[in-house]
Formats: structure tokens, sequence, C-alpha cells
């Protein structure tokens, strides 16, 4: 698999867009009952400043109409709240110029600022919260605290927009992280689905080259027959019937070798390693000998009286299903003693079963993609069986397979 082949795994395909949802007026199609309970709250906290501010206008000897246009002002700017996320950055611009000449209206312009520091990017968010610290001094001058002094009436100010900036930011830079990470975890699904297609792929063509391999024999078995009959016409019946019962067979086991090839593609450029003898079910000893002279611990129960009684393709499958596993063994359990168990009957079909035990002591991990048993589930699949694998409870790995055999 190559990027060129999938596209989406370019980089540029891969940036994550800055963006969260509701970003640039994309606001949500209808609020949810969690958005009205923070938008509840936060009418609220701004309403309680809004109180708080009030009564310290009050108290700081302004007139009754001061007092009450105070209060119609604050009552406005926390209604407005409720626009919020469609609009953050014009509330935002709105509530810093009121809240210049109505304190009342600052708890809603606290509230406004960390609506847009969650909702837009950081450039915005710096030039409002640059007028906001403009806007604070500025309100220190205009509607002065007779308790406090301009420095402290500045400094309250500029802290406060600086703390509910930063907390809008954090809360953005949290849903960011969560956006991406699902993201993530979104592609890192998509390739493994492409990657076990892919192995799906590479097993079809796999067992196409063998199929064809057997196919061409038959085929060419027959061939011989047929044209023995030909270049002889006056051949004994005896010799004639024999040579029309190999026909008979080969054309029917040739048959039966075309229904599993149909749909499967062979991979184009097959080179050296055609002509190559297939593996079958008598082959198997061979396979565990091999094994054994490796290192390997291998215990053969091989339960089927005539090997050559199989079919070729059946023989085959068995043979590669223990292949994998006694390579899986000595990769992840090596020291392990390996059972290959192959039993069944024409009529009833044919099961292998390779199993191992935990691996003995400390055992250096050895990285596998787990395309090999992909490959296999395919190969039992296509050939009309079925195929299990897993961990056993005592920390081993055990596979189970059943394909058919006809009577």
């Amino acid at each position: 698999m190559t990027r060129t082949e999938y596209p989406w795994l370019l980089p540029s395909a891969m940036s994550q867009d800055a963006d969260l949802p509701g970003d640039r007026t994309r606001a949500r199609p209808r609020r949810t009952v969690r958005d009205w309970v923070v938008d509840t709250f936060a009418f609220l906290i701004a309403a309680l400043i809004g109180i708080l501010a009030s009564e310290a206008s009050r108290q700081a000897g302004n007139s009754e109409l001061v007092v009450l246009a105070d209060q119609m002002v604050g009552v406005l700017a926390c209604c407005a709240l409720w626009g919020r996320r469609r609009a953050p950055l014009g509330l935002a611009l709105t509530l810093l110029v009121v809240s210049v000449v109505s304190p009342v209206a600052g708890g809603a312009l606290l509230v406004s600022l960390f609506s847009l520091a969650v909702h837009r990017p950081f450039k915005p968010v710096a030039v409002v919260g640059a007028l906001a610290v403009a806007g604070s001094a500025a309100a220190a001058l205009v509607r002065p605290d007779p308790g406090m002094s301009y420095l402290a009436s500045l400094l309250t100010g500029v802290i406060l927009i600086l703390l509910v900036i930063g907390w809008g930011m954090l809360v953005r830079a949290q849903r960011q992280l969560v956006v991406a990470l699902r993201e993530r975890a979104r592609r890192a699904e998509s390739e493994a689905e492409l990657r076990a297609a892919h192995a799906q792929r590479l097993a079809r063509e796999a067992i196409a080259r063998e199929m064809h391999d057997v196919l061409a024999h038959r085929l060419t078995l027959l061939s011989v027959h047929a044209g023995g009959l030909e270049f002889r016409p006056d051949a004994p019946p005896a010799e004639v019937a024999r040579a029309a019962g190999v026909i008979r067979d080969s054309a029917h086991e040739a048959l039966q070798d075309l229904r599993e090839i149909i749909g499967v593609l062979r991979a184009p450029g097959e080179g050296e390693g055609a002509d190559r003898p297939q593996p079958t079910l008598a082959t198997l000893d061979a396979l565990v000998a091999e094994s054994r002279q490796a290192g390997t611990k291998v215990t053969l129960d091989n339960r089927i009286t005539d090997p050559a009684a199989v079919p070729a393709a059946t023989g085959r499958t068995v043979y590669r299903i223990a292949q994998e596993c006694l390579t899986n063994a000595r990769k992840h359990a090596p020291g392990a003693e390996v059972t290959v168990l192959v039993s069944g009957r024409p009529g009833h079909g044919l099961t292998v079963d390779v199993a191992n035990p935990a691996p003995i002591g400390e055992v250096e991990k050895v990285p596998g993609s787990g395309q090999g048993l992909i490959g296999l589930t395919e190969r039992a699949t296509l050939a009309g069986g079925r195929l299990e694998h897993g961990a056993t409870d005592d920390g081993g790995f055990r596979v189970r397979a059943w394909l058919p055999w006809a009577a």
C-alpha cells in the first residue's frame, strides 16, 4: 500500500482544521440541554456581577436616575448574552463600549469575552482583549470607584479580563484536542480497514495463482489422454475405457478447481517460482520435520490414513495453515511445544487444530501485523470452510479450521 493509492494519507490531508463547530458563524442548528444549562449559568453569573456593580454605583452617591439607567443597561446586556454563540465578536465589541459608561454591564462583558475566546481563534481574541484592557482604563476614569484608587481599579479590571480570556482559550484548546483525537481514531480505523482489505486481496491473488497451477495440470492431463485417443483410434476397448475415465475425472476435478477460482483475480507479473510443486497434505510431515530442525518442538497427530485421498486444494489449505501457525509460534512463543492435529473423513470435512501454550520465561516482543491470520481466514472462507483463532485461558494461542471434504 502506498500513499498515492490512498490520497487521504498525504500530509496535506492530515492537517487539522483550527476551527471548531460553531466557529465562523457556523452555529449549531438548535441548542442542546447542555447549551441551555451553560447559557443559563452564564446569564446568572453576569446578572450577579451586575447586581453587585449596581449596588456599588448606588453607594458611590449616584442619583436614582443614573442607578436606574445602569440597571436597565445591565438587564439588556445580560439578555444579549443569549445570542453570544451566533455573534460572539460583535457582542463583545458592543458590550466593551457599553461597559465604559455603565459598570453594571461589566459582568456581561466578561462572559462575552469568555465566549469569544472559546469560539474564535487567537488573533481576534487578542485584538478584542487589548481593546477591553483599554476600555477598562477608560471606565476607571469615566466612572471611578470611590472605594478604590485608579490603579487598583485598573489592575482589577485587567486581571479579570486576562483570567476569563485565558480560561476561554483553555476550553477551546481542550475541544480542539478532542476533535483531533476523534479524527485520528477515525483515520486509524479507516487505515486498518484498508490494510485488512489489502491483505485479503493479496490472499485471493495467492490462491488464484495456486489454483491456476493446479487447473493447468488438470487440463494438461486431460489434453494428453484425449490426444492419445485421437492418435490411436484402434486402441483396445480397455485402454479406451481407462483413458475416458481419466478424462472424466480430470474434467470433474478441473471444474471443482474452477469453481474455487471464480471471482479471484490473478496478480500480473508472475515470474520465477511459477513451476514449483504445490504443497499438499502429504507434504505436511516434511514441513514438521523442517520446523523441528529449526528448533521448534512440534507434535503432529495426523489421523488421515490416506493423505492422497484429500483434495489437492484442501490439502494445500491445511498445509498453509500449519505453516503460518508454526511460523507464528516460532516468533511469538519460542521454546513452547506446538501441537498440530489433523482429523476428518470424506463427507464430514477436515479439521486442523494448531495450539501452543504460553512461552516460557520472558520473551522479546516481536512486532506482527496480523495479516497472516487475515489471509488464512480469507483462504479458509474461499475454500468453503471457516477459521477461528485467539488466545487460550492459559496464555497460549490456538488456531482451529474446518474445511469441506466431499464424500
